[in-house]
């Protein structure tokens, strides 16, 4: 085996399902994703498709009506001003992560410099690490349970040997979001440096403040298509659709024919019955994220002040995404999240991802800290999970 896949570390978060697998008395909000099952109308345009005998292989790149679907819709997301995204700048993929493995198969090669913002989703850490990169990592800093990005911290690890910069915002797992003004520096000192940016914007319309388009600032609104830019959309979280392995790419349309070559060489193409429940919850968006977004938010506005009022909890409400990255204060006692996290899994019944998943080498600014995912049909099953928390304390 490569080293670089000797050297992988078995997911934390996996860790700690597994001590609950099987177990019905656990309150289970490890994983990134909502309970709710995908619409009728959308599992309908699959088994139509199925029953239709589409079942065959798609062109590398998607469906030409699911890749021109995809455009206008991200189109229709942009701020006033943006430039118009076409066809030729969308591939379709297998998935978020695919799309995320393709991107950095296409941009880094063994040895390349990697600067990942941290702490963040494992994945993004992991994928440049199998390509044998080098990854630097620049952490965001928590003040009062708030992250925020030190920019200067930032800028100054982007170099001229930096080939990539992995941003994901709005952030897995602390809600923090990039502003505007943040994306324009950023952009404008990649095209100085000539780095790549692989934006994963996959929560941007899980987004709970208020902006004229109801989305998350995207890199897409200030970019021009030829710029060292590509972006990470997926079907699973705005649309209900986790488990059908179904995303995007836009990238500069100069190096989508090169991505089309690796997706064949990784996937073929993403399964036909698949693209049309896609295309279908495209053109129907309305009847599912905005509710989603709005009972997101509910659940946030729901979860967070109960665990403020947890004494010896720190934690902020997250701009945007589906979940509470809070911190247990009493170092002593809850040093190391992950063993905390099985913890609570044995002794409450409470299904928690724990701090150390999302950063690398993590520091004593990591530990204590747990990943709760809100995005539940039952807002009572949030209360729930805060008592038995809170009788774990010992409240």
């Amino acid at each position: 085996m490569r080293q670089a896949v000797l050297n992988l570390e078995e997911s934390m978060i996996r860790q700690v399902a597994n001590a609950g697998m099987g177990r019905s008395d656990v309150l289970k909000f490890w994983f990134g994703e909502s309970d709710e099952v995908t619409p009728a109308f959308i599992r309908d345009a699959a088994v139509a498709s199925l029953q239709q005998g589409e079942t065959f292989y798609a062109h590398n790149l998607g469906l030409p009506e699911l890749r021109e679907a995809i455009a206008r819709y991200a189109t229709a997301l942009r701020t006033p001003g943006a430039t118009a995204i076409g066809a030729e700048r969308i591939a379709v993929t297998s998935g978020g992560v695919n799309a995320l493995m393709l991107a950095v198969q296409a941009l880094v090669d063994a040895g390349d410099e990697v600067v990942v913002v941290t702490p963040v989703w494992p994945n993004l850490i992991a994928q440049p690490a199998i390509m044998g990169a080098v990854v630097k990592c620049v952490s965001l800093k928590p003040v009062a349970g708030q992250w925020q990005l030190d920019m200067a911290a930032l800028l100054a690890a982007i170099t001229d040997k930096t080939r990539l910069l992995i941003v994901n915002a709005p952030n897995n797992p602390t809600g923090w979001t990039l502003s505007r003004a943040e994306q324009e520096t950023i952009l404008a000192h990649c095209r100085r440096t000539g780095s790549w940016i692989l934006a994963d914007e996959v929560y941007e319309r899980l987004y709970f403040e208020d902006t004229i388009n109801g989305c998350a600032p995207s890199f897409l609104d200030i970019a021009n298509p030829e710029d060292r830019l590509v972006v990470v959309h997926s079907f699973s979280k705005s649309f209900l659709m986790t488990g059908w392995r179904l995303g995007w790419l836009v990238m500069p349309p100069a190096i989508t024919p090169q991505v089309g070559k690796l997706v064949e060489f990784n996937t073929s193409c993403a399964p036909v019955f698949i693209q049309r429940a896609g295309l279908v919850a495209l053109q129907r968006t309305g009847d599912v994220t905005p509710q989603l977004v709005a009972h997101l938010k509910i659940c946030r506005d729901t979860l967070v002040p109960q665990l403020q009022a947890v004494p010896g909890v720190e934690v902020a409400p997250a701009r945007g995404g589906m979940y509470a990255f809070f911190r247990l204060v009493d170092q002593q006692r809850f040093g190391d999240s992950l063993e905390t996290a099985k913890r609570l899994v044995v002794e409450a019944g409470l299904g928690l991802a724990p701090g150390n998943a999302f950063m690398v080498n993590p520091t004593a600014e990591a530990q204590g800290w747990l990943r709760w995912c809100f995005a539940s049909r039952d807002v009572a099953r949030l209360e729930q999970g805060v008592g038995r928390l809170r009788r774990w304390l010992g409240l």
